[in-house]
């Protein structure tokens, strides 16, 4: 698990013959880590009335992000799992198709739901150009493309996992998630553009 490791430790992990952890779990540390960045920022930022609260809501999607990323590597564990069941007999057959399926929408919920931070990472991003110090705008937009990088990688696990399932009403529900993401990659490139072009002034 992410919370048991050092950062080396987890990152040589990754890099490892492992099957997981993979680019969800690393999407969702992008997201904890833009998320630390707004907290510091808010906290270098005391002249404004806005911080404390700032740094509060930041730090609450911190722990959001690190539990995405274990649970990414243990719904993949469990998606392994699924393909690696037998299939000599039909009800084998049957029985490895259905949890493949079942393991397979298990897999798309995590960056379903690392979406929504990722966004709200970079929504909080947003909220801070318009009063933090000057002093940590770059940080800042470092906050809102570690964001950024973690919605887009989100969203191409989900599509991924999203295109396999056969079940039409769960397709919809996990598509749901795919315009908000989109937004949010939008937002987070439009933002990181403005900060560059007021730190350039």
């Amino acid at each position: 698990m992410i919370s048991s490791e050092n950062v080396r430790a987890y990152v040589e992990r990754m890099a490892s013959g492992e099957p997981a952890p993979g680019g969800g779990a690393a999407g969702a540390l992008q997201a904890a880590l833009g998320a630390a960045l707004l907290a510091m920022s808010a906290r270098y930022s005391t002249a404004s009335e806005h911080a404390a609260g700032a740094a509060a809501r930041a730090e609450e999607l911190i722990p959001r992000a690190l539990d995405l990323a274990d649970a990414d590597a243990e719904a993949f564990g469990a998606l392994s799992a699924a393909y690696a069941l037998p299939k000599d007999t039909d009800e084998e057959k049957a029985e490895r198709s259905r949890a493949v399926q079942e393991a397979t929408a298990g897999a798309a919920r995590p960056p379903r739901e690392l979406i929504g931070v990722g966004a709200e990472v970079v929504g909080l991003a947003r909220e801070l150009t318009g009063w933090c110090n000057p002093n940590v705008l770059s940080d800042v937009a470092a906050a809102s493309e570690a964001a950024r990088a973690a919605v887009a990688t989100a969203l191409v696990t989900l599509e991924i996992n999203v295109r396999s399932l056969k079940d039409a009403a769960t397709r919809e529900e996990l598509r749901a998630g795919l315009a908000q993401g989109e937004q949010a990659v939008e937002d987070a490139a439009e933002l990181t553009r403005r900060i560059r072009e007021r730190v350039r002034d």
